[in-house]
Parts: structure tokens; sequence; C-alpha cells
């Protein structure tokens, strides 16, 4: 997941004591989200796409120090010269950097350490919001874009963290397990039908998107229908049961060789045990919810479900038509905020003619592409950096998942992950 620059105006300028309050509520819950876990925990790097909480923790705060305070406070000086090192992620306009598979072997600065670096920006920022109404435009826009980065780090560290614990033989909980949901079935999938034609997607708003999100154009579509609901693990689970791991039809061919090289027989994080499939979650091991979406899966593996149940997965295109269409009768899913961490199942009773979970529990892996807009541009500087160079070999993403914060998501937000990706929650929406 990546930021870009703010490319649209924010239509007010915000009170500096408005600024201050948002500011002090997305630095708390950054310090919420780490709170549960040991020292040791926030230094671990399992693999590439994960990154140590800790660095996490220093990351951005480097950011508010490098692109706020360092240009708009007079008389700043930097905390400590060699964090820019340490703590840059990939921006190139900014120098050189840790190589960001070895993120795991910054053990100094301690922990403590990265807090006191936290606590003095934290200190800092007050009085930089206090001179905000003084302040450019381009302030204001780089203060919005901080926020935001910051919330996509929150949803980083909520799946990072997972994958952390979930390599331990212990099976650690990160937290203590809420009141589990009641086992009854998921209300069965209905076909919402959408009608085709000539619609507009992209961000079209005053306040904040990141510039992939832009420019809004037409695009054309042709009638298609769209599940009201993501796909549950029940639903996966027959998929499974039927041999859909061990049978070639259903696969890509790149799927299927990953299939075979990596020994995947289910989701990321599901074990059986004694005939029964449990998985890995935030709360430990727990057997798996038959009425909850699937989640943790691959494009291929979404891919691979849709084409042996007779479907198929959503353009980027279609699900931004169909969520426009049902957007007046759309219900929400879960989102970070609930604290719960998992995908949740729907009630029973779920309206059959509205459609559910378009906004939160699972990112919705789509058959598209990452690429530009038309007419997209690419911001100069370091803040340029974050969209216009990921734009190939990766796939489109819709929707937000439960580690999402509610206020960071909307129905043109555009994720993008490489095609194996699986430690997000990413799941499946059925479309024929």
């Amino acid at each position: 997941m990546s930021l870009s620059s703010l490319s649209v105006a924010l239509p007010v300028v915000a009170e500096p004591s408005s600024l201050a309050l948002r500011f002090q509520e997305v630095r708390n819950r950054t310090a919420t989200l780490c709170a549960p876990l040991l020292p040791e925990d926030t230094v671990v790097q399992p693999m590439l796409d994960v990154s140590p909480p800790k660095w996490h923790l220093a990351h951005v705060t480097w950011f508010w120090e490098t692109f706020l305070l360092k240009e708009y406070l007079p008389g700043y000086s930097v905390y400590h010269p060699d964090y820019a090192f340490l703590f840059n992620s990939y921006y190139n306009s900014l120098g050189s950097r840790v190589n960001r598979a070895d993120r795991g072997t910054i053990s100094r600065p301690a922990l403590a350490d990265v807090y006191a670096y936290r606590a003095h920006i934290d200190e800092h920022m007050p009085q930089l919001l206090a001179l905000a109404d003084t302040l450019p435009p381009a302030f204001h826009e780089v203060f919005e874009l901080g926020l935001q980065h910051e919330q996509q780090h929150q949803e980083l560290l909520a799946t990072d963290i997972k994958y952390i614990l979930s390599t331990s033989p212990l099976a650690p909980a990160y937290q203590p397990a809420p009141a589990a949901p009641a086992r009854t079935p998921a209300p069965p999938a209905a076909w919402l039908p959408v009608p085709g034609g000539i619609s507009r997607i992209g961000y079209e708003g005053t306040g904040f998107c990141f510039d992939n999100e832009l420019n809004p154009h037409e695009v054309l579509t042709t009638d298609f229908e769209i599940q009201n609901r993501l796909v549950t693990n029940s639903e996966y689970q027959e998929f499974i049961a039927a041999g859909g791991y061990q049978d070639f039809r259903y696969w890509l061919g790149e799927g299927w060789e990953l299939v075979q090289s990596m020994g995947w027989e289910a989701p990321l994080y599901w074990v059986e045990k004694q005939g029964q499939w449990h998985r890995f979650t935030h709360h430990g091991l727990q057997s798996v919810h038959p009425a909850a979406p699937v989640t943790h899966i691959s494009f291929y593996e979404a891919q691979a479900y849709a084409t042996w149940a007779g479907a198929r997965l959503l353009t980027e295109q279609e699900w931004e038509v169909a969520a426009r269409h049902f957007q007046a009768t759309s219900t929400a899913g879960t989102f970070l905020e609930s604290n719960l961490l998992d995908p949740q199942p729907l009630p029973p009773d779920a309206d059959p003619t509205h459609c559910h979970q378009l906004l939160g529990d699972a990112w919705e892996w789509t058959y598209s592409a990452y690429h530009p807009y038309p007419g997209y541009n690419r911001a100069p500087g370091a803040l340029g950096e974050y969209n216009g160079k990921f734009m190939v070999n990766q796939l489109v993403l819709r929707g937000g998942s439960c580690a999402t914060p509610a206020s960071h998501i909307r129905l043109t937000y555009r994720n993008f992950f490489h095609a194996d990706k699986r430690w997000q929650f990413t799941g499946i929406r059925l479309a024929r």
C-alpha cells in the first residue's frame, strides 16, 4: 500500500485546534495498536512484505519531522541525524536508506528511544499547528497527507503484527478474543443486476484523495451481476474439499506454479487439526467461522475460486460502477475502529436486495491491472514517488478491510498488490 501526493484542494483551512485534535487522534491510535506488543515483537521481520512494528513507529514519526517540522517550524532541529537513513521508506529523492529487506536488523535505536523520538515530534507538532492559519496551502495539503499516511501504516501494523505473531510456535494472542459471533449460517448469496452503459469513475469531491484516484473519466460497461456479499469461509471450504488446490484447470499458470512450489492447500493462516479447519487470528488459533468472509487469499486463489464457482472477478471499473449504483442501499462492514481485527459474518436476516460489505471487512481483488487513469500527472519531488512508480505488475483491490480506518476509505480508493500477496485482509466478491 502506498501513499501519494495530495492532488485536490481542501475546501476550507481548518482551525489550528481542529488540526491538533485530528493529529492527536491519529497518533494515539498508532500507539494503541502497538501497546499490546512486547519489545521483542517489535523488531521481527519474518518476510519482505512485513516491516517491524518498531520501524513503523519510527517511520511515520520521521514523516512528520521531514515533511512538516523541518519545512515549516522556524528553528526546528532534526532529532537525530541518522534517523533519515534508518526510517526513510523508499523516497529516492531523500537519499540512501536501509534496504527494505533489512529493516529487521535495526536493533538500535532501542524501542524506548523510538518512543522518545515519537514524543519529541508530538511535542513540536502542536507548536507548528498553532501557526497553521499563517502557513501556505501546501502545508495544509501535506498535513492531510501525513494523517492519511499514518492511517495506512495503522492498517499495515495490524496485518504485520498478525503475520509476525503467526510465525511463533506458541501462536500467541495479540489481544483477548471478543465474544464470538453466533454460528448462524450466512444468508444465501443473491445476484444483483447492474445496468451497463457509460459511467464516470474517479474522485470528484473537494476533500482529500490520492493522485491515483484522478482524473475522473468515463468508462463503458455491459450489463453484469454481482453477488450481494463477500464469499464466505464455508463456501471456500467447498472449493478446498472439491480438490480445488489439486486441479490445474481452475488456475492461471503462475498461480498453479505457486500452488505447487509453495504447497498451498488453503488460505494463509489456515491449519487443519483433527479434521477441522482452524486459523491463526489476532486472538490466537481459532476454529474457522463458516459464515465469515474468507480472507488472506491471493489473487490467484480468488480467480481460481471464481472459475470453479462458474463466475468471475469484477474489473475495478465494474466495482466502482456497482458501488455507486448500490451506494444508497449498501451496508458497510467492519473497520479498524471496531477493534475486532477480523471480517465479520452478515446477520442471517440481511436484506438480499442490498449490497453488503462493499466497504470494510476484506479488500476485494479485481481483475484489473494497476495503471494510471487518463491524464494522470505524477507530482514533482519526493511526494510524487508514491503511486506513479508502482503502476506496473500489480492488481487493483477495492473496498477496504477490517484493518482499514473507517475515515480513510472511500468508493474511489485504489489499493494495489502483486497477485501472490496474502498477508493483507484480501477476499472475494463474485461477478458474472
